[in-house]
């Protein structure tokens, strides 16, 4: 029997740390105790990033890079609001950098960070926290379900 490897279609358990070019890691499923799951081909990653994951093997580690349009893509100013403070509850901390999760009209949370307060101004961005960087990857696949035929 041939071992199964990366291919599409394919769900894959990993583990992975993110990490910014300064060496610092701004995610890690390892730190959670808990590997992804991912399915190949329906849409949650970058075709770079599956480029990257074809042909990996259960055991098999890596480490690559990935440019800020393959992987978080580049900030949008369009995602950048401008809301008045009544809009917000008033005990929030509105401080810079804070994050918070903001309820949309379809229902579904998505987070925003504070970018400036000023006076009845708070100004959040919407753009993912990675958004513009080159983030470099470093995966370990644990586990690979090759999709049925």
């Amino acid at each position: 029997m041939s071992q199964v490897v990366v291919g599409p279609g394919a769900q894959v358990f990993m583990h992975f740390n993110v990490e910014l070019p300064d060496g610092s890691v701004a995610d890690s499923t390892r730190a959670h105790g808990k590997p992804a799951r991912l399915t190949l081909g329906d849409g949650s990653l970058s075709p770079a990033m599956e480029a990257e994951l074809m042909g990996l093997a259960k055991g098999d580690k890596k480490r690559f890079s990935l440019a800020p349009e393959h992987a978080f893509g580049q900030p949008n100013p369009d995602n950048v609001h401008h809301m008045d403070r009544t809009q917000f509850a008033a005990d929030a901390e509105l401080s810079e950098g804070t994050i918070m999760a903001f309820t949309a009209a379809d229902g579904n949370q998505y987070p925003g960070v504070i970018r400036s307060v000023e006076g009845d101004s708070v100004t959040v961005d919407f753009n993912h926290p990675l958004a513009g960087q080159t983030v470099l990857f470093d995966v370990e696949i644990l586990d690979i379900l090759a999709k049925e035929a």
